[in-house]
């Protein structure tokens, strides 16, 4: 088992890839939002990951006035670093989907590192009835449809961001995302500690195989040495079983109903902590320990909670 730091959990609380028909478990309003990210910061998730949904439709909103309500409730009851979403959707444009960050100047800001596919439409063999109209056209959609993340994208969200301190969780979907963060770590526009997430499941990038994580792990490591902090995800199933083997090897996790809707087969999670709560006894089972907010700031340079704009 690979030597570590403390294991950062990152808790994805919402997203916008499942849709509310999924799941009744699935946060949509400000404050199912905030009580679903205070209660994984309480299960042991050191920082949470956000993004905005219409509260009547569930309809992801990147638009800062959507934010706002949740992320006061979450600054005044818990200390957990907070990380906006530049990702917004796949139907978003990156200046739509910079704008919580640039407005808001949170501590950690997710930036996807390269346009793909994006296949969402496999969900519709599981899941057929819906209640809202976008739902079902929004997953079908994805067969036609571009994940847009040019090298001016990441460049644009990368300036705008510059001056405000807010650092990056680096989404890495696929082995040439890394090689672009590399491009720009070569260029000076990006500093480390780099904090990488590797992302595994998702149709369109790299697969949950045990030697996808550790080609995504080798790589890494010839890329940035020690220059980097690695985190993982694995969507839908891919969830836990990536976590462990990625724990094991050094790695910080995230789950949440972002990235998966189960708890385990056939068992839709009830909350977002409960998710967590199951990571940390993998992680810990493994005699390691999840590292706090202010431990998780430290690890990754953070400019501290006391310095956004909400």
């Amino acid at each position: 088992m690979a030597k570590t730091d403390k294991v950062i959990i990152t808790c994805a609380v919402t997203g916008a890839i499942h849709t509310p028909s999924m799941s009744p478990h699935l946060p949509v309003t400000p404050q199912e939002i905030a009580e679903a990210a205070i209660g994984a910061a309480e299960a042991g998730a050191a920082i949470v990951h956000l993004h905005a949904r219409n509260p009547e439709t569930g309809q992801p909103d990147q638009s800062p006035e959507a934010f706002l309500p949740f992320l006061q409730v979450i600054k005044q009851r818990s200390d957990c670093v907070i990380n906006l979403t530049t990702g917004g959707s796949p139907t978003m444009l990156a200046e739509e989907r910079l704008r919580p960050a640039a407005t808001l100047a949170p501590e950690v800001a997710s930036l996807n590192m390269g346009t793909m596919n994006f296949g969402l439409y496999p969900m519709l063999e599981r899941f057929k009835e819906f209640k809202h109209d976008w739902e079902r056209p929004y997953l079908e959609g994805s067969r036609d449809r571009i994940f847009r993340n040019t090298f001016a994208d990441i460049e644009t969200i990368l300036a705008t961001c510059d001056g405000n301190g807010t650092r990056f969780e680096f989404e890495c979907y696929d082995i040439g995302h890394l090689y672009t963060l590399a491009h720009f770590l070569d260029r000076g526009l990006v500093k480390p500690p780099l904090f990488v997430q590797s992302v595994f499941g998702i149709l369109g990038g790299i697969g949950p195989h045990p030697e996808d994580v550790a080609h995504m792990k080798r790589t890494a490591d010839r890329l940035f040495g020690s220059n980097y902090k690695w985190s993982v995800l694995g969507a839908g199933r891919n969830q836990m079983p990536i976590a462990a083997m990625s724990a094991a090897m050094g790695a910080n996790v995230r789950v949440g109903l972002e990235d998966s809707l189960w708890i385990r087969p056939r068992q839709l999670a009830e909350s977002n902590a409960q998710q967590v709560r199951q990571v940390r006894g993998i992680i810990e089972n493994l005699g390691l320990e999840i590292a706090t907010p202010d431990e998780a700031r430290s690890m990754l340079a953070l400019k501290g909670g006391d310095a956004v704009n909400f």
